[in-house]
């Protein structure tokens, strides 16, 4: 059985959360088949290592190992570099050149950022992927090849399709097995680990004492939301490390060097804790937050506040917590205490428990009451409700009835007869 904390050990990858161990779960077990895998997720979160993982986890671990920015080459030239060319392809191939798909026969090839190809060359990469076959640029001559493909990208690829930038094609045949790696924001858990691994390696480096953070530094820390994930996290630890003299931050020293990107790095809810009445909402989100969770608990002492009035009826108290309950729920309106407190003192809610002759009694003082008549649906008293109106609208004169109704003066007589409308 293979131990995810060994694999975490040799391929350096910091963090306990559960998203991380399930992605590197799924790694191992599809390593040994030769699907292909599309990795995602965002910017800087290490999709890089996982490639790898499947790699040395397969039985081509003893084959090349090929990885390939597919962002980082010019459009020109993408197809030589994937496939090779031919002598006298084009300008300034001055001879025969092998591909990455020709070099890592029997290996693995990460494409990495493959979001990023042209649509031209996406189309020599389906044919690949489905037959194991390509041909060099400038040459006709069919090339086979045995190579297991592992691409990722931080591109939304269905996004990309609706688009027209990605075929839809290519793209189901590369997620064969997708492999998510969660954002840095979403594994708060690993932060501070992260941080202190990179605080040791770089005191390392530069021979000083790794930089340390008090409590409110590293609150702050896991509360920010890492755009940059673990790409940012490593930079600002490095830039700490050096520029700082003092080797414990506090959260006010600490704050100079998060930048601040507008909706995307704002304070994020620790752990699903509501925020209490001291906190300083300093921010759009929090206190959108702080509206909600006020909205919550006012639902809730509705909800109380209710459930006592079916419970108890008149005997509810309006003095108290009940008195303040009572309060919020008319200030929108207007209305007071001393007008609210009336309403539920006289029943104007009943309990559900009361019998009918109590709901009569408290009826009573119940005025301006209004008795409403389910209205009648059916096609038939319709029509005899508007021939009835017409007759009445032009004083028994069927001709003008009948027109004001669109029919002819013997389909409304044959209409008066057939209802036995008087008129």
């Amino acid at each position: 059985m293979i131990n995810i904390q060994q694999i975490k050990q040799r391929f350096g990858i910091i963090g306990n959360s559960e998203a991380l161990t399930r992605a590197i779960d799924v790694a191992v077990q599809v390593a040994p088949t030769d699907l292909s895998v599309l990795i995602t997720g965002e910017s800087g979160t290490g999709k890089e290592s996982f490639p790898q993982i499947i790699h040395q986890y397969s039985i081509r671990k003893h084959g090349t190992y090929v990885a390939v920015n597919c962002g980082a080459i010019p459009e020109g030239t993408i197809d030589s570099e994937l496939f090779g060319h031919e002598k006298g392809a084009f300008t300034g191939a001055y001879s025969d050149r092998k591909g990455y798909f020709e070099e890592a026969n029997d290996g693995t090839i990460f494409l990495d950022e493959i979001g990023e190809l042209p649509l031209a060359t996406q189309v020599r990469l389906l044919r690949v992927l489905e037959t194991g076959e390509f041909m060099r640029v400038g040459s006709s001559r069919i090339i086979k090849t045995n190579v297991r493909v592992v691409a990722a990208t931080n591109v939304n690829l269905e996004k990309a399709i609706d688009e027209g930038d990605f075929r839809e094609d290519l793209f189901y045949r590369l997620n064969s097995v997708p492999i998510n790696i969660p954002p840095l924001r979403d594994r708060v858990e690993d932060i501070y680990l992260l941080f202190r691994k990179f605080a040791s390696d770089f005191a390392d480096r530069y021979r000083m004492p790794a930089v340390k953070l008090d409590e409110s530094a590293r609150e702050m820390l896991e509360r920010y939301r890492w755009p940059g994930n673990i790409r940012q996290l490593k930079n600002i630890t490095e830039q700490i490390s050096i520029i700082e003299k003092e080797r414990v931050l506090t959260a006010h020293e600490l704050e100079r060097y998060l930048p601040y990107h507008k909706g995307d790095n704002l304070p994020a809810l620790i752990g699903g804790h509501e925020p209490t009445g001291g906190t300083d909402f300093s921010t759009e989100r929090e206190i959108l937050y702080k509206v909600l969770f006020d909205m919550k608990r006012d639902m809730n002492d509705l909800k109380k506040l209710v459930l006592e009035i079916m419970q108890h009826g008149n005997d509810v108290s309006t003095e108290g917590e009940n008195a303040e309950i009572i309060q919020n729920l008319y200030q929108e309106t207007g209305e007071d205490l001393h007008r609210a407190a009336p309403l539920v003192n006289k029943g104007a809610m009943m309990p559900y428990n009361q019998t009918k002759s109590e709901q009569n009694t408290h009826h009573n003082h119940i005025e301006d009451t209004e008795e409403f008549v389910e209205e009648s649906l059916s096609l038939e008293d319709k029509e005899v409700e508007l021939i009835q109106k017409a007759l009445e609208k032009h004083a028994g004169k069927r001709k003008l009835a009948a027109k004001e109704l669109g029919i002819s003066e013997r389909t409304l007589y044959r209409k008066i007869k057939e209802h036995n409308i008087d008129g």
